[in-house]
């Protein structure tokens, strides 16, 4: 008599595996669900997305849908091998090994993100780099976004893209903005609709490094940071990684429509104003290198066009960072009234 044939037989990729665990949120104009079997990774899922305010879009949400796989694994070292990049027409994928993989198919608007039990030991990597990048590409690539490598700030409805190098000070500002305030939208990775200059974003961290906590002149605030999780970038760089849905500070409850942007310079302003407007189409080379990924998608020429009506400004450092932050307060006071 023939032997049966073992499950991995029948179902050699795993299409007809039970997925009885879903959530469903609402992520950056987008519903996404999200389906499997392993609580761990919805334990990653609500660490990252829990509790987050729904910013929808004017157009009726899209539907997407991702799904997430345990793996057993290979025994990692102790960082992650970094992800390759890898993909084709239709098919998106980041590839740490044969265990740890995001694939992205934006035409059927679902992806897959594959995770092994030694990547869950590193969770700020299995989050960053796998589950973030299917629903940041996910929900670019559907919704036709522009990804921007830029934080955000506003209030009524209205933004400043808060641009710069790395360590240019753009957290910290965005973090004293709050404290005037301001709705915090996102750290540095804000999408935008190319027609209309909506953003919308993720407000659920921010990254501060120990040489600015010296910033930080509230008692409460600073321990709130000192005792947040210390994760490490890849360029070796580690950071308190601080969760602002338990801070007390204003996130955007909706999409901000953008009305400057901000150049963060984070050198000392020695003479003349820490705040200067910038000519028209001066900045724009600089915005350009600063968003080669975004130079890239299918919008980016459309939304340089709608730019051509959107101020501009060079902010740099005179005295502590709510001083900054208050010259972003009065930009935003000053702008048009959201439509």
């Amino acid at each position: 008599m023939p032997e049966s044939p073992s499950p991995s037989m029948l179902d050699p990729f795993g299409e007809q595996r039970a997925t009885p665990l879903r959530r469903c949120l609402d992520l950056l104009g987008c519903s996404i669900e999200f389906l499997g079997d392993s609580p761990e990774l919805f334990e990653l899922v609500d660490a990252a997305y829990a509790g987050l305010p729904a910013l929808q879009l004017d157009q009726a949400p899209a539907d997407l849908s991702i799904r997430l796989s345990l793996r057993e694994g290979a025994p990692l070292p102790q960082l992650p091998p970094e992800p390759t990049m890898q993909g084709g027409p239709g098919l998106l994928c980041a590839l740490v090994d044969a265990d740890n993989h995001t694939l992205v198919v934006p035409a059927q608007r679902q992806a897959l993100v594959t995770i092994s039990r030694g990547m869950l030991a590193h969770a700020y990597n299995a989050r960053y780099e796998l589950l973030e990048f299917a629903v940041f590409t996910l929900a670019a690539r559907v919704r036709g976004l522009v990804p921007l490598h830029a934080a955000c700030v506003g209030t009524e409805g209205r933004g400043l893209l808060l641009l710069g190098r790395s360590g240019a000070g753009k957290s910290m500002l965005a973090l004293h903005a709050m404290r005037e305030g301001l709705d915090f939208l996102t750290e540095d990775a804000s999408f935008i609709t190319p027609g209309d200059l909506r953003l919308v974003g993720i407000p659920n961290f921010l990254h501060l490094r120990d040489d600015a906590l010296a910033l930080i002149d509230d008692a409460e605030l600073l321990a709130q940071v000192r005792a947040a999780p210390r994760i490490s970038r890849r360029s070796g760089v580690e950071k308190q990684e601080l969760d602002l849905r338990r801070t007390s500070g204003p996130l955007a409850t909706k999409p901000l429509r953008l009305c400057g942007l901000v150049f963060v310079d984070g050198s000392p302003c020695d003479e003349g104003p820490a705040l200067r407007p910038l000519a028209a189409g001066s900045w724009s080379e600089a915005l350009a290198q600063s968003q080669p990924y975004a130079r890239g998608q299918a919008g980016w020429s459309e939304f340089l066009q709608q730019l051509s009506h959107v101020p501009a400004y060079a902010l740099k450092r005179r005295g502590p960072p709510r001083e900054s932050a208050k010259r972003l307060r009065e930009l935003l006071a000053q702008a048009s009234p959201s439509p």
